[in-house]
């Protein structure tokens, strides 16, 4: 696979199959991610691969903790801008009627959406999760690292055949993660990831983001 097929088949999956990960697979992909930029090569993430028994403890815990607190615990940063610009917000929007419109779920259906969304909480039924954190003294420019270090990591999980879904959700949960994982009080919770085998047959895997086009989002200068 070269990067271009990589880029071209990385997706949010939301459905896994059951079956494991080598455990060598996803030490090296974490390891070999670890060339991505960064700015003065701070390195700024920490990462934290869950799974096995482990993982079947936090999704109990998940399981317990969503009914328990639905909205969340307070967040340590904002995952969208409170005051997020119409076309921005269409896209969000756009991409959310696309997936609940591929699972059949209508608008109106507001349990079914919040009971298919608690899913998140559950990795998918992804054999692995992997959390992605960072210590406080770090801002938005050791933020843009983590982002890197994060899409490299998605595209040398398509190398080895694997899917993933990152997934900012886990930032609403920061007390109860940082528990888990036993964080130190210097380091925040940036986001999680489920990693697996995608189950092609699952409704949710079958549809596409759309993207902006080219002219929306980009000039050229001079050429």
């Amino acid at each position: 696979m070269n990067v271009s097929q990589a880029v071209a088949s990385r997706r949010s999956v939301r459905g896994f199959l059951p079956t494991p990960v080598d455990p060598a697979i996803i030490r090296r992909v974490v390891e070999r991610a670890a060339r991505a930029p960064s700015g003065g090569n701070l390195q700024p993430w920490h990462i934290d691969v869950v799974g096995g028994e482990k993982l079947m403890e936090l999704k109990a815990i998940m399981a317990a903790r969503v009914p328990q607190a639905p909205k969340g615990e307070p967040t340590e940063y904002d995952i969208y801008p409170k005051d997020l610009p119409s076309h921005h917000r269409d896209y969000r929007f756009q991409v959310g009627e696309d997936l609940y419109g591929a699972l059949a779920i209508p608008r109106e259906d507001k349990m079914a959406r919040m009971m298919w969304f608690a899913r998140n909480f559950q990795f998918f039924g992804a054999p692995l999760a992997l959390f992605c954190s960072t210590p406080r003294t770090m801002g938005p420019p050791q933020w843009s690292d983590l982002g890197m270090y994060l899409q490299t990591l998605m595209l040398l999980l398509r190398e080895e055949g694997l899917d993933s879904c990152a997934q900012e959700c886990w930032a609403i949960y920061p007390q109860t993660i940082g528990t888990f994982l036993n964080l130190p009080e210097d380091r925040m919770l940036f986001c999680g990831m489920s990693i697996g085998y995608a189950d092609e047959t699952d409704k949710a895997n079958q549809f596409q983001s759309r993207r902006a086009p080219l002219g929306e989002f980009a000039r050229f200068h001079g050429i």
